[in-house]
C-alpha cells in the first residue's frame, strides 16, 4: 500500500478532490436520526460486552461455588476472569485489520454474535457437581471465546460511533458508548441484587446465578438488529471509494506497526490508567468489600448499583464538557484527582455502608472525565485506513496486561501483604503512567476523522488518491 499521503505539499497545491470536507464529500454528514441510531447500535453492543464482565464480577461467589470448589476457588474464578483478557489481543489482531479492510459493520455483526452467544452459554453450563472438572474447562473455553470476540467489539464500536458523530459533538455522543459500559455493569449488579432479594442466597447459589448470563442472548440480538439497519460509517465508505482501504489485513498491520507506533505507545499508557481504575473499581470492588469490610452481598450490590447509576447520569455531561474544554484537560483532571484521592477514599470505605458508598462515588466521579471521552480520544489517534486495527490492537494488548488482571493482582497482593490499601496504590501507579502518556497526546477536539492522516485540531483532513 502506498503510505505517502502528500502531507508535505502546501494546501494550495493539493488537488481539491483530495480535500475531504462534509460539503465536498460524496458521503456527507448523516442526519441526526441516523447518528442517534449509530450511537444506539454501538452503545448496546458495548453494554452487552460489559454486562458479561459485570455479571461475572458480582457473581464470583456463585462461580467459585459451582465451578471452582475448594480453598483456592476465588483465585481460580478471578484467574478465569483475567484469562478472557489475555486472549483479547489475539481478537484485536484478528478483527482489527479485517475491520479496516472489510468495513466496521460486518465485523461488528460477527463479534456481537460470538460475544453474546458465549455469555448465554455460560448460563446453561453444567456445574462441577454434575460433570466434574469438565465444567470449569468449558467455562474457561467460553470465557476465551468471549474475550476473543470482545477484542474486536469495543474498538470497532468506538470507531463506528466516532466516525458517525459530528466532529463538534464527538465527546458528547461518544460518552454514550461508556454510558453503555456503565449500563451493562449496573444492569448486571441490579439483576443479581434482585435475585438475592427475591430468590434468596440459596436459590441464587443453586440455579438463580444462571439468569443474568442468559439475558445476554436477547441483548445481543437487539444489538445485532440495530447494527443491521445501518450502512457502514461514511468516513470508511469515503476512504473505500477513494481506493485507499487496506488491500489485506497483513498490510494494515504492517503499516500500523511501522508508521503509527508512537500513537500506539501513547494510547497504551492511557489505557493502563483507564482499565486499572475501571476493573479495580467496577469489577474487583464487590470481592474487595465483601472480603475486607465483611459486608453482605446484598449490601455490596446495593452500593455498586447506586454508584454506577450515578456515574451513568453524569457521564453525558462530562462528554459534552470535553467538546468545549478539550480532551487533555479532562484527562489531567481525572488522573490527578485519582492520584490524590485514592488512599483517603479507600480508608473511608472501611467504615461502613454510607462511608463505602461515599468513597466509591467520589472515586467513580473522578474517573468519569477520562471514561467519558475515551471513545472520542482513542479513534482520533489513528487515520481512517488503520483506525480499527490501531484501536483494537493497542487497547486490547494494554488491557490484557494491566486491565483484566487487576482483580487477580489486587487480591493476590492483599493476601500476600495483608494491606487493604493495595487497590489504592495500584490505581495511583496506573494514573501516573496515564499522566505521562497524556502529556504527549495530541489535542483532537473538533478535529475531522476523515482522511489518511492522523487527526489533529486545526488540521485539514487529506485523502490520498491512487
Amino acid at each position: 500500500m502506498n503510505s505517502q499521503h502528500r502531507s508535505d505539499l502546501p494546501h494550495e497545491s493539493r488537488d481539491p478532490r483530495d480535500m475531504t470536507s462534509p460539503a465536498a464529500s460524496s458521503h456527507p454528514e448523516p442526519d441526526a436520526s441516523t447518528v442517534r441510531r449509530a450511537v444506539a447500535a454501538s452503545a448496546i453492543g458495548n453494554a452487552t460486552e460489559w454486562f458479561d464482565y459485570g455479571v461475572y464480577a458480582v457473581s464470583v461467589v456463585y462461580i467459585t461455588q459451582n465451578f471452582f470448589p475448594g480453598e483456592a476457588g476465588t483465585l481460580l474464578a478471578l484467574s478465569t476472569f483475567a484469562l478472557s483478557f489475555l486472549v483479547r489481543p489475539l481478537g484485536g489482531l484478528f478483527w482489527g485489520p479485517l475491520g479496516d479492510r472489510l468495513g466496521r459493520k460486518k465485523i461488528l455483526a460477527l463479534t456481537i454474535i460470538l460475544m453474546a452467544g458465549a455469555t448465554f452459554c455460560i448460563g446453561i453450563l453444567p456445574t462441577h457437581a454434575t460433570i466434574g472438572f469438565v465444567a470449569p474447562v468449558l467455562l474457561v473455553l467460553l470465557r476465551v471465546i468471549q474475550g476473543f470476540s470482545t477484542g474486536g467489539e469495543y474498538g470497532g464500536a468506538a470507531t463506528f460511533m466516532a466516525e458517525y458523530a459530528p466532529d463538534k459533538k464527538r465527546g458528547f455522543l461518544g460518552s454514550f458508548l461508556e454510558f453503555g459500559t456503565l449500563g451493562g455493569f449496573a444492569l448486571g449488579s441490579l439483576i443479581v441484587l434482585m435475585g438475592e432479594v427475591t430468590l434468596g442466597n440459596d436459590a441464587m447459589m443453586e440455579w438463580g446465578w444462571r439468569i443474568p448470563f442468559l439475558l445476554a442472548g436477547p441483548l445481543g440480538l437487539i444489538g445485532l438488529y440495530l447494527r443491521s439497519k445501518l450502512a457502514d460509517s461514511p468516513v470508511f465508505l469515503e476512504l473505500e471509494e477513494a481506493g485507499h482501504s487496506e488491500e489485506s489485513a497483513g498490510m494494515a498491520l504492517k503499516e500500523l506497526v511501522t508508521t503509527y507506533w508512537k500513537p500506539m505507545l501513547i494510547m497504551a499508557g492511557l489505557v493502563v490508567s483507564v482499565n486499572v481504575v475501571n476493573y479495580t473499581l467496577l469489577s474487583y470492588m464487590p470481592t474487595y468489600l465483601e472480603g475486607q469490610t465483611e459486608m453482605s452481598s446484598q449490601t455490596v450490590l446495593t452500593i455498586m448499583f447506586i454508584a454506577q447509576f450515578a456515574m451513568m447520569l453524569v457521564i453525558p455531561f462530562a462528554g459534552k464538557l470535553s467538546d468545549k474544554l478539550g480532551r487533555k484537560p479532562m484527562w489531567y483532571f481525572s488522573l490527578i484527582g485519582l492520584i490524590v484521592m485514592s488512599i483517603p477514599m479507600y480508608m473511608l470505605m472501611a467504615n461502613g455502608f454510607w462511608w463505602a458508598l461515599l468513597g466509591f462515588a467520589v472515586l467513580g466521579l473522578l474517573y468519569i472525565p477520562q471514561l467519558a471521552c475515551i471513545s472520542a480520544t482513542f479513534p482520533a489517534m489513528f487515520p481512517t485506513q488503520v483506525r480499527y486495527a490501531g484501536f483494537a490492537i493497542t487497547y486490547n494488548v494494554s488491557t490484557a496486561i494491566f486491565g483484566g488482571t487487576a482483580p487477580l493482582v489486587n487480591e493476590a497482593l492483599i493476601e500476600a501483604t495483608g494491606n487493604p490499601l493495595i487497590p489504592a496504590f495500584y490505581m495511583m501507579g496506573a494514573c501516573v503512567i496515564g499522566l505521562i502518556a497524556a502529556k504527549f497526546m495530541k489535542e483532537t477536539v473538533g478535529a475531522s476523522l476523515r482522511g489518511t492522516e492522523i487527526p489533529e485540531t486545526g488540521k485539514m483532513p487529506v485523502v490520498a488518491r491512487r
